[in-house]
């Protein structure tokens, strides 16, 4: 690899580094994001796994790095517009149903990402994928009904993903790679005084942050010319979160000092598959397994005391997302996309909070990709969340439970999301032999 390839495999990550700065939103249930291909968004992220994605793949199975000669590097660019609103409704404690509705709780957020790869041999690949693989921010009004509950919520997280992807020989291809993940969390919500007026309540936060190491690895079977299907793994991280805890009462505060928490996201499985039907039409099929049930009830423990002085009652349970796509070569420099997908979230009514009003949702989505010329190739996809309504009930007997005020509510959510993206061929690769999967775009 020369010094020039070194810098720019370099550059490429930073630039996808720094800019994810700004990452937010939730679109892969919980407070997970799949928005890391403009590509895949296209086909509703089917055969992600496969290749569907792009360069971006890595981020679903690392083995996909071998699907491409030379040095490519892809970045996209995803807006998600998240509408929702909390009404509450009967069953909330009678003193807060005048405040009313959350207004609208949902946050734009932009989340970019970005993947290289480079070829060092016929068998031999160096790729690294940057992005945020979770995020959310939820903000209703300052005084609702819920506000005891929920007045902010903000997750952010960066990771790097250098992977090495090895073709074992004609229809075989493995690879893994180290992740490195920074995970920060920002929590408020009104904090109940006696004998002060509900809509006067005082802000009390919760926030910390952590760096944390996983891996991912995959597998890429190639069995006929035009077929492929991969396997990929996304390891949990385990997150030493360390911050402070905030009171209206500075003696409480003061009491507590700094806090602790222990938080180990979830393992991801992917499994894909993409199938050329004739030489310009290709179906891809998609499969998604989150063990989000992994973070139970996280603690919060004051690092002063030693016990816990609060709680995350997060008690999700697994996700699992379906999706089929199409892509369509309508000429040699056009190709245009079309998806649909169903995910089943790991919130519903029993652990369904004013924080993250997640539920059960249909993707429709569509895209294209441009060839602008031989080293340049240009992508956008638009997609649509239908979310079923949900029902949220907090307060006694409930996991989410303060000061034993009842909310009860109805959560009504949607979102959009438009993706762009640009991939650069930095070098005129020889073609591989033989190929994975001859893919025009």
């Amino acid at each position: 690899m020369t010094g020039g390839t070194i810098r720019a495999l370099g550059l490429a990550g930073a630039v996808a580094a720094a800019s994810v700065a700004g990452a937010t939103g939730a679109q892969a249930g919980a407070f997970g994001l799949r928005e890391q291909s403009a590509q895949g968004l296209g086909v509703a992220f089917a055969g992600a796994a496969s290749g569907g994605a792009g360069v971006s793949s890595i981020f679903w199975n690392p083995a996909t790095v071998t699907m491409r000669p030379g040095f490519a590097s892809e970045q996209s660019l995803s807006f998600i517009n998240l509408s929702g609103e909390i009404t509450p409704t009967v069953g909330t404690a009678p003193g807060l149903l005048p405040f009313g509705s959350s207004g609208e709780v949902g946050q734009g957020a932009v989340v970019p990402s970005g993947a290289t790869s480079y070829q060092l041999t016929d068998r031999l690949w160096v790729g690294i994928q940057t992005g945020a693989p979770y995020g959310l921010v939820t903000k209703p009004r300052q005084d609702w009904a819920g506000s005891v509950y929920a007045r902010s919520s903000r997750i952010f997280s960066l990771a790097f993903n250098p992977v090495v992807g090895f073709k074992v020989n004609d229809w075989l291809s493995v690879a893994a790679g180290p992740s490195v993940e920074y995970f920060r969390l920002t929590l408020r919500q009104a904090v109940p005084v006696p004998g002060t007026f509900p809509g006067l309540y005082p802000s009390g936060f919760i926030k910390g942050e952590s760096w944390g190491v996983g891996f991912t690895a995959g597998v890429l079977v190639t069995p006929a010319a035009g077929t492929a299907i991969g396997v990929g793994y996304r390891s949990s991280v385990h997150h030493d979160i360390e911050g402070s805890i905030g009171f209206p009462d500075p003696r409480q505060a003061i009491a507590l000092g700094q806090v602790r928490a222990n938080l180990n996201t979830p393992e991801k499985v992917s499994v894909g598959l993409t199938q050329a039907i004739n030489p310009v039409t290709r179906i891809n099929l998609g499969f998604e397994w989150d063990n989000w049930s992994r973070l139970g009830d996280v603690g919060i423990v004051s690092r002063a005391l030693g016990v816990t002085v609060n709680h995350l009652p997060l008690n999700f349970k697994d996700s699992f997302f379906y999706s089929i796509g199409a892509e369509y070569d309508w000429s040699p420099n056009l190709t245009l996309r079309a998806g649909f997908g169903y995910d089943n979230v790991p919130i519903d009514f029993s652990n369904r909070s004013a924080r993250l009003p997640d539920s059960d949702r249909y993707v429709v989505s569509i895209g294209g990709s441009y060839r602008w010329s031989e080293t340049v190739l240009l992508t956008a996809s638009y997609a649509h969340a239908f979310f079923d309504r949900g029902l949220l009930l907090a307060g006694p007997g409930r996991d989410y439970n303060i000061g034993n005020i009842p909310l009860a509510a109805s959560t009504d959510v949607s979102a959009d999301v438009v993706s762009v993206g640009f991939r650069y061929q930095w070098d005129a690769p020889a073609a591989v032999a033989p190929a994975p999967l001859v893919r025009k775009f």
